[in-house]
């Protein structure tokens, strides 16, 4: 598929606007285990994330003085290799267990409206809500999860905190050099049958991390907690209550609290999304003495086609922390996806 974002600005005191693009190649390849629940095979996922401005969309919060991430994908990285791991499902489909070049995002602190590309844009609205420290997307490591009854389940895991997707043929030496990692554990209750494809419905869990201390990258060992309620109401409503905690580590904020809906219209394959966010930037990240951040976000997935979607949002950054001058900044968004 092929994805672009643009943002415009009402004040800022650097760039008024951005934009990028994302082209992405990825599937599943399953080699063992056909015709039955139990199949093993590769994931894989090759990007060029790109920048048509000065500014890509990740970086833009910089310019306007937002502590967090306006949208945390669309970077200016060129060619990355984010999954390229075995996956294997076992005990009758109940259980997965990955390993090899991972995205966290896929199985911390997931629920329906999660994803970046395709809900809300904030990271607010993300994984962690903003609160997990170094969140690697395309770093070596491995997760086990599966469930220990029919509705609670269980997954951990442990990656490079410093895994680079731009050099994946680095990936077994910065594992080994540096030991320096990242670790989760999730304890989650969802009323979908045992099923890990589909265990973000209907869905609560409480997501504990730990990152260690990063050298290179000069930010210090950390942990927290996230949780999330969310679930699925007449068949068209998906309110959501999530937030987190966190201590150092290198995460955009100390304690963040969102809550909001999702509703698809009957009948239709549009998402409407509203979510409101109250933030309070970590002072190991940002330094000390900041203001809380208020912050909503309203899009509308509209779907024109099977394979062609697009995203106007909206969003208002209160009080934004590192921008003295500014206390409202409107942000208007465009997004676009067509798959092939």
């Amino acid at each position: 598929d092929y994805n672009a974002l643009g943002f415009v600005a009402t004040e800022s005191p650097g760039e008024n606007d951005t934009a990028g693009g994302v082209f992405r190649v990825y599937g599943t390849w399953n080699l063992i285990g056909q015709g039955t629940k139990n199949t093993g095979g590769i994931v894989f996922k090759v990007e060029n994330r790109h920048a048509y401005t000065d500014i890509a969309p990740t970086d833009f919060a910089d310019e306007l003085g937002y502590a967090g991430l306006v949208n945390p994908v669309f970077r200016n990285q060129g060619w990355r290799v984010t999954h390229l791991h075995w996956r294997q499902v076992f005990n009758d489909g109940r259980g997965v267990a990955y390993a090899g070049v991972l995205d966290i995002t896929d199985y911390v602190d997931a629920y329906l409206l999660v994803s970046p590309w395709t809900s809300f844009s904030n990271l607010a609205f993300g994984t962690g809500s903003g609160t997990i420290g170094a969140l690697p997307d395309g770093a070596l490591g491995a997760m086990v999860g599966g469930f220990v009854s029919d509705n609670v389940y269980i997954t951990g895991g442990i990656v490079d905190a410093n895994g680079d997707p731009t050099d994946p043929g680095g990936a077994i030496d910065s594992f080994l050099d540096d030991a320096e990692t990242f670790k989760s554990l999730e304890v989650g209750w969802t009323s979908t049958p045992p099923d890990p494809a589909g265990y973000a419905i209907n869905n609560i869990h409480v997501s504990l991390w730990q990152v260690d201390e990063r050298t290179e990258a000069g930010t210090p060992k950390g942990w927290g907690a996230a949780f999330s309620a969310s679930g699925i109401i007449a068949k068209q409503w998906l309110p959501f209550v999530r937030g987190g905690w966190s201590k150092d580590g290198g995460s955009w904020y100390e304690a963040s609290l969102s809550a909001g809906f999702g509703f698809r219209p009957k009948g239709s394959s549009d998402v409407l999304g509203v979510g409101l966010n109250l933030s309070r930037p970590n002072e190991s990240t940002y330094g000390s003495n900041l203001d809380d951040q208020f912050t909503t976000e309203v899009f509308y997935a509209l779907q024109l086609s099977d394979k062609f979607v697009v995203t106007p949002s909206i969003q208002y950054l209160g009080n934004p922390a590192l921008n003295p001058d500014d206390d409202n900044i409107w942000l208007f968004g465009l997004r676009a996806r067509a798959a092939f």
